[in-house]
């Protein structure tokens, strides 16, 4: 008899209207980054990136306890200095393949978020939370600094914040990290998935050419000067006024405009 597959630990689905659904399916291990699970990302989120009919992307995690819990605490235990930076770089790539995705980002955020876990969802353009969350940094009660993309943080939620989460390993609730900005949305549990699809409507409802090359600037924007950041935007402009997809968009506009101004008021 040959042994069973193994299970896989990330799935994807996709929508006919072009959303891309990623699960973290370990909750036995509450959804902790193992090097496995973050192969498995890193595979899944790169042949989205690469996929062009792909509008947009949410990420969940399975079980309803934990988003992600972090990363997996036994291999860390058991890792030697090159082992300890073999690990923490797999988790660089693993948010840095999320934060490449060229279309918007969704973590849909259930139970836990914890160290890598939350610079994991710092790393996706938005942050839709059920109001049972909880988000921490414990990193520094570990023995070690939350380090790699927890640079993030103070973009989100300001230094003084950041210190907060990183430098005590205090838990916050989720009315606290809407309150700080470092969710867009904190709703009860049973209006998640509804506060999920009203983004993604308006996701959808907008121009894809449009949404990838907005996406492609602000994160442009993020790492340039600000001269350098409007100067290039410019000639993106310009380039995109010259596709197919303006001219439509902006047609069908003025079109819907004239109607509205001919109707009898």
């Amino acid at each position: 008899m040959g042994s069973e597959p193994v299970k896989a630990l990330v799935s994807v689905s996709r929508s006919p209207e072009g959303v891309a659904r990623v699960t973290i399916d370990h909750a036995a291990k509450a959804n902790s980054l193992s090097r496995a699970l973050m192969l498995e990302m890193i595979e899944a989120l790169s042949g989205l990136s690469r996929d062009e009919a792909v509008r947009a992307v949410v990420v969940t995690g399975a079980g309803g306890k934990a988003f992600i819990a972090g990363a997996n605490v036994d291999e860390m235990a058991a890792a030697d200095t090159e082992g300890a930076r073999e690990f923490i770089t797999l988790v660089h790539r693993t948010c840095d393949a999320v934060r490449r995705v060229p279309v918007p980002t969704i973590a849909r955020i259930e139970g836990h978020v914890l160290g890598a876990g939350l610079e994991f969802a710092a790393a996706c353009d938005f942050r839709i939370a059920s109001l049972g969350s909880a988000f921490a940094m414990p990193e520094v009660r570990l023995g070690i600094p939350s380090v790699v993309e927890a640079v993030l943080l103070p973009r989100l939620i300001g230094w003084g914040r950041t210190r907060l989460l990183l430098l005590t390993g205090r838990s916050i609730d989720a009315a606290t990290a809407l309150s700080w900005g470092l969710v867009e949305e904190a709703v009860p549990a049973g209006q998640l998935d509804a506060a999920v699809e009203r983004c993604l409507a308006d996701i959808l409802a907008s121009a894809p050419h449009a949404v990838r090359l907005q996406k492609r600037l602000i994160d442009s924007w993020m790492d340039s000067p600000i001269a350098a950041a409007i100067e290039g935007s410019i000639g993106e402009f310009a380039d995109a006024c010259s596709k197919p997809e303006k001219a439509e968009r902006m047609g069908a506009h003025l079109a819907a405009r004239r109607t509205s101004a001919k109707k009898p008021g």
